[in-house]
């Protein structure tokens, strides 16, 4: 399997996540000290403000961090699982207006991780997150709708073909919510109009869709092609290593 994934982003994004966590954290730590001052109309103010900042940074700093900070992140979990049975795949990662975006010859299937704990539950496109309890207001993002957030991403990735790729009329493209939370195993997801799984499943459910019939050749290429201009420069790298190679 062919990986293509936009390290400098990463790097960004995980500088970004710590800086505002930490500022974050002094900000509410100002606005937690500014409580034990004499009261007046001016400071409650300044209190307020203090701690309405710091949450909000703080909470930028868990969105980036699950994302780009956690080991193993999403994108290496999706690889791991993904590498044996997607051998003659190719998969992106932050690189589209999807975040991961695996190309096989069958069709495109658009990945949406979900990190969150607790116990999860589905029924049509209602998603509820429970057995939480104050942890679900400390370093913890909403669990969302994954369904809405799919669905989004499938159409982000339609729109991409229709601009980039022209000719191509058709294509498959599917949807897969992944809980890639290696303890959280309390998921009753078979009410779900999207696929939604436990990462340990993915293999097994992919592995059923093999029976699936393939995307003409010059489908197949014009999507490849569509997609490899989002990653020309990590192809270049690539075949600049080739060389030195030989």
């Amino acid at each position: 399997m062919v990986i293509l994934r936009d390290d400098q982003r990463i790097a960004r994004f995980k500088r970004i996540s710590q800086i505002t966590s930490f500022v974050g954290m002094g900000v509410l730590l100002v606005g937690l000290f500014l409580v034990f001052l004499p009261n007046t109309a001016n400071l409650f103010f300044y209190q307020l403000v203090a701690l309405f900042i710091g949450w909000m940074l703080s909470q930028i700093g868990i969105y980036l961090g699950h994302r780009y900070l956690r080991d193993p992140r999403p994108d290496e979990v999706l690889d791991d699982v993904l590498k044996k049975i997607a051998r003659n795949g190719r998969i992106y990662h932050y690189l589209l207006p999807a975040a991961h975006v695996l190309l096989i010859p069958t069709g495109i299937i658009v990945f949406v991780p979900k990190y969150q704990a607790g116990v999860i539950s589905v029924d049509g496109e209602k998603w509820k997150q429970s057995g939480m309890g104050l942890r679900r207001f400390f370093g913890q993002e909403r669990l969302g709708n994954p369904s809405r957030e799919a669905m989004l991403n499938v159409e982000a990735i339609a729109n991409y073909l229709n601009k980039n790729a022209p000719s191509v009329e058709e294509v498959p493209i599917a949807a897969l919510i992944v809980f890639t939370n290696k303890g959280n195993k309390n998921l009753d997801l078979k009410k779900s109009t999207i696929p939604a799984m436990h990462y340990t499943k993915v293999k097994g459910y992919l592995r059923q869709q093999k029976g699936e019939t393939p995307m003409p050749d010059e489908v197949f290429t014009a999507v490849q092609e569509a997609f490899d201009k989002k990653a020309s420069h990590l192809l270049e790298t690539t075949l600049d290593d080739a060389v030195e190679t030989v």
